[in-house]
């Protein structure tokens, strides 16, 4: 299971891969070839790490806060599965339509789509930032390792077994 330090390493890396590929991605960079091919290459790297950060969440995450008796976490969790949904079909249409035969010219439909996709991958870094990762908290789920001792959730408690 993630830990709470590992869903934030998890996002740093994810909005990093995304500030270094809005760079990589214009169309004077583009003109160059080996930068286009090195754009894909992160493209597709980017395209996984989302997919295996999403399965992650569905195998060892969401299956506990299905069950959880709070009202509110059972539907904080159906709205992040949901969403899941249409980010996965946008990703893979976005990689049939424009990485899967290699085309390296990128068209401005290309970089507009893009762009787009970007975004989509941001918001879903934002909202399990704002709202999912601090219901885990608050449920015991994680502990804040950069909150002081006495401040963690379920410090003067034994940790719950899910």
């Amino acid at each position: 299971m993630h830990t709470l330090d590992g869903y934030r390493s998890t996002h740093s890396d994810l909005r990093q891969m995304l500030d270094d590929l809005r760079s990589l991605l214009t169309t004077e960079q583009l003109r160059i070839r080996p930068n286009a091919k090195t754009a894909y290459e992160l493209l597709c790297d980017l395209g996984e790490r989302v997919r295996r950060h999403l399965a992650e969440e569905d195998r060892s995450l969401y299956p506990s806060l299905l069950i959880h008796e709070d009202p509110k976490v059972k539907s904080i969790a159906w709205g992040f599965i949901s969403g899941e949904k249409p980010l996965r079909q946008t990703f893979n249409d976005y990689h049939t339509h424009w990485l899967k035969n290699c085309d390296f010219n990128f068209s401005d439909d290309f970089l507009t789509e893009t762009r787009a996709v970007f975004d989509l991958v941001a918001q879903r870094i934002d909202r399990e930032e704002q709202v999912l990762l601090p219901k885990l908290l608050e449920i015991g789920m994680f502990q804040d390792a950069r909150a002081p001792l006495g401040a963690r959730h379920g410090a003067d408690h034994a940790p719950r077994r899910w």
